[in-house]
């Protein structure tokens, strides 16, 4: 990698407010648990905000850093796990849907993983990799809205709110296939 990690990195406002989200993973999961849904639904929220926040401001304060281009996805894939054991305990029905979000993570994180492993960069997050996310955020926060404010839960709404964003991240991970490939080839390349 170009660059390397140094712990002062942590002390800019994108990695802050993605260490932020890594936190706010405890108290989502304890709200969820103890039916407390608002509270989880607002959690979530605030997590979901910063996620689209954290690259806004490492851009407009030209505070893009190599630990926010690991840390950013880690945090995705910690705060995505946890809803995604979360919801599937409320909602047993979408199961098949959170194993496929579950293996497109993994997959995520191995070529990652491959790529830090060979000193190759990982790539920043794309849209279509933001989009997937904001759709799962929505999606969640939809199902957990209408248990909570309204005690309404429709398996079908959410396994279709659920299987359109398992489309979309199927997408995503196609996309970043593409770029993981050709950034092997272009490092096997040189």
């Amino acid at each position: 990698m170009d660059k390397e990690i140094k712990i002062s990195q942590i002390k800019t406002v994108p990695n802050l407010m993605t260490l932020l989200r890594i936190v706010l993973i405890a108290p989502f999961v304890y709200f969820f648990i103890e039916n407390q849904l608002i509270l989880a639904a607002v959690t979530i929220g605030l997590s979901g905000l910063t996620d689209a926040l954290d690259g806004f401001f490492a851009r407009k304060l030209n505070q893009i850093t190599p630990l926010g281009k690991i840390l950013d996805p880690i945090a995705d894939k910690l705060t995505l796990f946890a809803i995604m054991v979360c919801v599937t305990i409320y909602t047993p029905i979408i199961t098949p849907v959170m194993v496929i979000l579950i293996i497109k993570d993994v997959l995520m994180l191995l070529g990652g993983s491959v790529l830090i492993k060979k000193k190759i960069a990982p790539p920043a997050s794309k849209w279509y990799g933001k989009v997937g996310t904001f759709v799962f955020y929505i999606s969640v926060c939809l199902i957990v809205f209408l248990k909570a404010a309204f005690n309404y839960q429709n398996d079908i709404l959410s396994l279709c709110l659920l299987s359109v964003t398992a489309l979309i991240m199927l997408f995503s991970l196609v996309q970043y296939g593409i770029i993981f490939v050709s950034l092997l080839k272009e490092n096997k390349n040189k």
